[in-house]
């Protein structure tokens, strides 16, 4: 398997993931709306709803480093010459890959102090479950931005194509 086929079938499993959670999100609204309309609000509703934003945002944001889509400065980049560009978004990428890497060992170690924590309206649910989307999500933006890295590094010094490396780049 090639390091694009392993790089699209990521980013469709990370895209199922994300419209999973835009699903059960979209669904836990309107019930909360139609039992706040018949007069039988949902004690969990608002609490749940913002966990499954959450969620859908740190997920969303892992397939958008999947697809190369965040924001990016590519006008400034491409006044680069092309060496001088390469060895930019290669600093850049390891640059992005340590802040993930210092994200995913805080939020993991931030678990065991929320596992006595729970949820106000939802008592059984831990927070360290509810949090455990940092450090998963850092994670998955880690093998993303690890195989972009890859990528970069397989890459001919000098793109003569027109088109810059530094397209998508962070």
């Amino acid at each position: 398997m090639t390091l694009q086929e392993l790089r699209r079938g990521y980013e469709r499993a990370l895209e199922r993931v994300v419209i999973a959670l835009m699903v059960v999100l979209a669904a836990e609204v309107t019930a909360g709306v139609v039992f706040r309309y018949v007069g039988r609000a949902l004690a969990w509703y608002d609490e749940v709803a913002s966990i499954l934003l959450a969620w859908l945002t740190f997920y969303g944001s892992a397939l958008a480093s999947v697809k190369r889509a965040h924001i990016g400065c590519p006008e400034l980049i491409e006044q680069l010459s092309p060496p001088k560009r390469r060895a930019f978004d290669i600093v850049a990428q390891l640059l992005v890959i340590g802040f993930f890497a210092l994200l995913l060992w805080v939020g993991l170690s931030i678990l065991p102090i929320l596992a006595t924590d729970h949820l106000v309206s939802l008592p059984a649910v831990p927070m360290s479950f509810v949090q455990s989307v940092i450090p998963i999500s850092a994670a998955l933006i880690l093998l993303a931005e690890v195989m972009h890295l890859a990528t970069l590094l397989r890459s001919m010094p000098a793109r003569s194509t027109g088109a810059a490396l530094s397209d998508g780049l962070h």
